[in-house]
């Protein structure tokens, strides 16, 4: 094997020099060890996809949509899955250059944004652990999100061209094209079957990027869509001089690749994300079905031999395209098509906001993908049928769950809309919640009247992360502690943390723990210094909160803490105060002002903490730019402090907290998501747990909620809403924060000014504990015994059971 690398790696080279003459660079030496993984890799992909072949009637392949897979660097994570380290550490240092330089040379995938994403990714890992028969299918997002750039103190967006150099990793499937188009007309034929006469017609094109099992000649493949005009140019209108006129459609296509989550603040907006999500369900099912096909199976086996499950509601377009496909394409009657459908597909929920819920307006659909409109109008008029013969006269009841929501609903506009999660759960036989408590509140709020239809369809598979990337590869010196003390199979049965319980109060355990940390902070802090300037203390708890900036996730709580330290340092400088490091990162959406308000705030407290004399090391606030996979593997290890702090209630899961945990931080929580379950793995007394839980949040609010009360009665809460809106951290600038502080006054949705005081208090109960360095690493210790059941492979293995098998199908 080594051998082999070896061979391919020097091919690659020589290709790489001859291209750049001289001393080859960092970024060529990544590419030729990229594309000598990825050819190992090749041959293993065909491999696994030939065994899949010769079980296909027996394994149910798992096709698993998702609008994002944040990947991460891809390079390092292969040669920990084929042993190639050392290999390549060796080649590297033979052109004068060190393996880990050249690593930092890979840019991030930007294929994915949050938790979504990277939570579909740790799901490819696990598929290939487990040698589960599956695809993953996304799009290939030519700038992602966007790059996050700092000016002022505000957030600025620009293309995160991860692409500028080429993708080294992805291989191009020029036989895998399928039409998918938007527009047009739906056909009546003599016979009275219908097909719709697209207006608009689209390529969309396969690239492969192959994810390695780390114990196994296994992979698993995330496939993407790349979209492109079917037509060429228009010939008379370049010859006429319109060049540009002469490729717009040719633009209009490619668009679609060109950012995740477009603004969709605007009509074109809005469109773009349609066409980006049809593109995907379409291209992906087309693939699926040639796939059966080829494989010998019959139609009519298509939804017992193949899972289809939808990363949220943004492919929930796919019962309506599958249906499409199998009625106008390959002539199947209604009900064997439905039977069909319902079969294969299932459905992660992941919010429990409505306003998070898609919903597409009749209109728009009307207009892109008319068709599909009217197999909705059918799905909905046969479901409703259905409903009226076991609830005859509930009207209501039906109006609640149509999958036509009407004029005047939730954020509607008055427009009438297609309810895309009604849609999902009508066409599933499985809809699933990320953690205990959200699977609960999903049923009893959101989803309760399916809940009460249809109990059995409902279930919850907790989320976890895959060990592999997030402590063996992020962590290497305490996954080398790991296997002093537990052997090496945790990184395959990761349950074996387990074993850290028992040693947990050794002290020299204790110490290796300590020391591991303290290298990964200096490790942070030396990052710190080189991209901000700014020198940090690793003796200092590193207090960390990364993830997407929104109200519900509260960073504003954590800012308004800094500034209470900060002022209650200034009160009392020669106090004894715990040193602290606050360290935040994330993005906000471009059209989320608030969110971007937050950060610019976060901005102006730390210019002011930062750079005040009579603070120095007591107190430090970091905000690090265009937080993504590799920034996280950087920052995760480091953490002493985990800040898991949503409102009670409204987080579906978190991962993030998983990571934290599983690398030795400890957790400021709220009774939320998997904080939960957590907090039962290895013991409440084991996490900071702190605020309203999600009872006495509805009855706060149902009772009518007055945050200002809260103000009023705490003094130290007052003092720092008046600092903000008097301006001391904007220059005297009453505006800037003005609709910022009016929103905690008035309504405060996700009261952060009742969990305050709760906030604080817990805020004191961590300094005392960092002060027992002994008492903390145990702690720790604690935290990372009983994190064994939050590994994507536990979670892959629900869903199989659960959700994927064969036997769930009746």
């Amino acid at each position: 094997m080594n051998d082999d690398l070896s061979q391919h790696f020097k091919t690659a080279l020589r290709h790489e020099l001859s291209q750049c003459p001289g001393q080859p660079s960092r970024d060529s030496l990544m590419r030729a060890a990229a594309g000598a993984c990825r050819e190992l890799l090749a041959t293993r992909w065909a491999a696994s996809q030939a065994a899949d072949r010769e079980r296909a009637a027996d394994a149910r392949r798992v096709h698993y949509l998702s609008m994002e897979f944040l990947m991460g660097r891809a390079l390092g994570n292969a040669l920990a899955a084929l042993g190639l380290d050392e290999t390549l550490r060796a080649a590297f240092a033979e052109q004068g250059q060190v393996l880990p330089e050249v690593l930092e040379r890979e840019p991030d995938a930007a294929l994915g944004n949050g938790g979504l994403g990277r939570l579909a990714a740790c799901f490819l890992d696990s598929f290939a652990e487990l040698g589960l028969p599956s695809f993953g299918y996304g799009l290939r997002y030519q700038y992602g999100m966007f790059a996050q750039g700092i000016q002022n103190g505000r957030q600025v967006e620009t293309p995160d061209d991860w692409m500028a150099l080429g993708n080294a990793w992805e291989l191009p499937r020029p036989e895998l094209r399928y039409p998918v188009g938007f527009g047009g007309h739906v056909r009546v034929e003599a016979d009275g079957s219908r097909h719709w006469q697209p207006a608009e017609r689209l390529i969309a094109q396969a690239y492969d990027f192959i994810v390695p099992a780390h114990h196994s000649e296994r992979v698993s493949t995330l496939r993407q869509w790349q979209a492109s005009a079917a037509a060429p140019i228009d010939f008379d209108a370049f010859c006429r001089g319109d060049h540009a006129g002469a490729a717009r459609h040719r633009v209009a296509a490619e668009a679609i690749n060109w950012v995740l989550y477009p603004d969709d603040s605007t009509e074109a907006g809005r469109e773009l994300r349609l066409k980006q999500e049809a593109l995907l369900v379409s291209a992906s099912l087309q693939d699926l079905i040639a796939r059966h096909l080829n494989e010998g199976g019959a139609l009519h086996q298509l939804g017992r031999r193949n899972a289809i499950h939808l990363n949220d509601t943004h492919p929930a377009l796919a019962p309506a395209e599958l249906m499409r496909l199998l009625l106008d394409q390959h002539g199947l009657g209604w009900d064997e098509a439905w039977t069909i459908t319902r079969q294969a597909c299932s459905y992660t929920n992941h919010t429990l906001m409505p306003e998070a819920l898609e919903k597409w307006p009749l209109g728009m659909l009307e207009r892109l993908l008319p068709r599909h409109l009217e197999i909705i109008f059918e799905i909905n008029q046969r479901f409703l049928d259905e409903l009226r013969q076991r609830v005859p006269g509930d009207e209501a009841l039906l109006s609640r769950v149509s999958l036509i929501e009407e004029e005047g609903g939730y954020g509607s506009g008055g427009e009438r809309r297609v309810r895309m999660a009604h849609l999902a759960i009508v066409a599933s036989h499985r809809v699933n919640g990320v953690a205990a408590l959200h699977s609960e509140l999903m049923v009893q709020t959101i989803f309760a009247d399916f809940a009460r239809l249809y109990p059995e369809r409902f279930i919850n598979v907790t989320n976890g992360v895959t060990p592999r990337r997030w402590l063996q590869q992020a962590n290497p010196q305490l996954a080398g502690v790991l296997d002093a003390r537990l052997g090496q199979d945790w990184r395959q049965d990761l349950s074996q943390l387990q074993g850290l319980r028992a040693l947990a109060a050794d002290a020299g355990l204790g110490a290796e723990f300590g020391r591991v940390k303290r290298a990964n902070k200096q490790r942070l802090a030396a990052l710190v210094g080189r991209e901000l300037g700014l020198a940090i203390n690793p003796d200092s708890l590193f207090d960390v909160q990364i993830k997407r900036i929104h109200e519900y996730k509260r960073q504003l709580l954590n800012l308004l803490h800094v500034i209470a330290r900060y002022q209650a340092i200034v009160a009392q400088p020669d106090a004894d105060w715990t040193p602290r490091t606050v360290l935040i990162a994330g993005k906000a959406a471009s059209a989320y002002q608030m969110a971007k308000s937050v950060i610019q705030l976060a901005h102006d407290v730390g210019r002011v903490v930062n750079s005040d004399p009579r603070v120095g090391d007591k107190l430090k606030l970091v905000f690090l730019p265009n937080y993504g996979v590799s920034l996280a593997e950087s920052i995760i290890p480091a953490a002493d402090l985990s800040e898991q702090i949503s409102t009670a209630g409204t987080e579906a899961s978190g991962t993030g907290n998983m990571k934290f945990a599983m690398n030795g931080a400890l957790t400021i929580g709220t009774w939320d998501g998997a904080n939960i379950e957590m907090a039962e793995a290895f013991g409440t007394e084991n996490m900071f747990t702190f605020g309203l839980r999600t009872e006495a949040v509805a009855q706060i609010k149902a009772l009518g909620y007055d945050p200002r009360l809260y103000v009023e009665q705490n003094r130290q809460l007052q003092q720092v809403i008046d600092a903000i809106a008097n301006g001391g951290f904007s220059n005297g600038d009453t505006e800037r924060y003005r609709a910022l502080v009016d929103k905690l006054l008035g309504s405060d949705p996700y009261l952060l000014m009742a969990d305050f005081a709760d906030y604080l208090a817990t805020q004191q109960r961590v300094d005392a504990l960092y002060r027992d360095p002994a008492a903390w690493n145990q702690r720790a210790i604690l935290n990372v015994a009983g994190m064994g059941w939050f590994s994507t492979d536990r979670t892959i293995a629900e869903y199989v059971d659960k959700v994927w098998s064969a036997s769930t199908l009746g």
